[in-house]
């Protein structure tokens, strides 16, 4: 067994008994379109109100190559998901990526958990230099995950996006490995 599946079965024990990181099916469309219908879920997002299970499970898909989109479970329940979607062209040394966690689970490590797994795969498997997301000003608890994997703030979007009846502001986030 090489080094870095050492490390990554290393970090499978670690995890916590009945939570599990795994790629997504697409017998999960149900659960994910319940978990990201959730009003804090959805506030840290750009999706509106009331996603269908078909729109759903049609980007599940027809993911966008090089995309990889990963849940967390905990006794088979799904409290999170996260997704990578590689660029191309003079741009596939990077990727975005974007995550969410259950209004019930938030600040229990799910999210950091997730991450995690995501930030090794895009590391050591995938070979992408650049990771960057954004992230709503305001949210403060998503901010300090990312900036404990690296992720420095590079820019501010004014007027965003449209949430709650108002325009919000974002971060635009990176995190460079070179």
């Amino acid at each position: 067994m090489s080094e870095s599946e050492q490390n990554e079965a290393r970090d499978r024990a670690r995890l916590p008994d009945g939570v599990v990181v795994r790629a997504v099916r697409l017998s999960d469309a149900e659960e994910i379109t319940d978990l990201i219908n959730l009003p804090g879920y959805r506030a840290g997002t750009l999706r509106p109100p009331y996603q269908r299970v078909e729109e759903v499970r049609k980007n599940m898909e027809n993911p966008s190559p090089g995309a990889l989109n990963l849940v967390i479970t905990v006794d088979g329940r799904i409290v999170g998901n996260c997704g990578l979607n590689r660029l191309g062209g003079r741009r596939q040394h990077v990727a975005s990526i974007g995550m969410g966690v259950h209004d019930d689970f938030t600040g229990r490590g799910f999210g950091r958990i997730l991450l995690a797994a995501m930030v090794v795969a895009a590391d050591d498997w995938l070979d992408i230099k650049r990771l960057e997301l954004t992230v709503y000003t305001d949210n403060n608890t998503a901010i300090r995950l990312y900036e404990k994997f690296g992720f420095e703030k590079e820019g501010l979007l004014r007027s965003f996006g449209y949430r709650a009846g108002q325009y919000v502001d974002a971060y635009t986030m990176a995190r460079i490995r070179l």
